[in-house]
């Protein structure tokens, strides 16, 4: 069996430079691979950019790029450069968005939603929702009322991260952009700009760098369309029931999840952590079926 490092494996032509072109039938090259030095590169190369400067790198660099968003401000300044490197640089691609509707969001989120979409007409927006559950009536009914505060755990998962994880399946999903930023606090203080997941998903933080003001100031001085409830106190915005006004003083993100030690809402999280989670459920599952079982047996004999 020749190697498909053998010579004989590819003609002259293509190895005459000494290099393989990607147009060959040179099949094994993975689609995106930064190893662990250049990966340190990058991020000390980047840190030094401008986030206009990181989004153009992202968009000459890296196939299956999506921008995954909840409409937060980060995210919509990242929507409006982008919107403007593709309208003033001859770079053909183009970022689509992919929304996590988990059924609990604010109307105000909703409604900036379809101000975003009417704004920035070119934009193409993928919205996911819990898998099987269309309205919250419906996902209360498989698993329960306020299922955030009796299983948090399976929340996530059911609201968030499946939904998530079946998007980057369904659209060939190789890198996406956050609207994550070293000063929102918590775990997100030593954020790199590009970071690569446990699966390969090659996340990149373009604004990781900037301060609630900077992303202000720019909402600000272009007319970005922003979620009104900023207005009212909050900062940073989720689920309704999960989301409240931050006091002066303190960090962006205080207002989620208030009074737990959760910070994060879950696909930025390990995604083993969901696996093991989800086999953990299995089990108790298969245990009750096999206690039901054998109950029934107890009661037959």
């Amino acid at each position: 069996m020749s190697s498909p490092f053998d010579t004989d494996s590819f003609s002259h032509e293509e190895n005459e430079s000494g290099y393989m072109s990607a147009d060959s039938h040179y099949e094994c090259l993975p689609d995106i691979y930064f190893t662990k030095p250049h990966l340190k590169f990058l991020n000390k190369q980047l840190n030094q950019l401008e986030p206009e400067d990181i989004l153009k790198w992202c968009l000459i660099s890296l196939p299956g790029l999506f921008q995954t968003t909840a409409f937060g401000l980060t995210g919509l300044v990242t929507i409006d450069m982008l919107s403007k490197i593709t309208e003033t640089v001859p770079i053909k691609s183009k970022v689509d968005l992919i929304f996590l509707d988990t059924l609990y969001h604010f109307p105000e989120t909703l409604d900036l939603v379809e101000r975003v979409k009417a704004k920035y007409t070119n934009i193409k927006l993928h919205t996911y929702q819990p898998d099987e559950s269309y309205t919250a009536a419906e996902f209360e009914a498989k698993y329960g009322e306020r299922l955030w505060e009796t299983n948090d755990e399976q929340y996530d998962w059911l609201a968030k991260v499946e939904p998530a994880q079946r998007a980057y399946r369904e659209l060939s999903v190789k890198a996406v952009l956050t609207g994550r930023r070293r000063s929102q606090g918590g775990k997100r203080g030593d954020l790199d700009i590009v970071e690569v997941d446990e699966t390969g998903l090659i996340k990149v933080n373009p604004l990781a760098n900037w301060s609630f003001k900077q992303v202000q100031a720019y909402v600000r001085q272009h007319d970005v369309p922003y979620n009104v409830l900023l207005d009212r106190g909050y900062k940073s915005v989720g689920d309704w029931h999960s989301t409240l006004p931050v006091a002066e003083g303190e960090d962006e993100r205080s207002g989620r999840w208030k009074g737990t030690a959760k910070t994060e809402c879950g696909i930025h999280n390990k995604r083993s952590r969901y696996a093991q989670f989800l086999a953990e459920q299995e089990a108790k599952q298969r245990e009750a079926e096999l206690a039901k079982a054998l109950e029934g047996l107890e009661v037959q004999g």
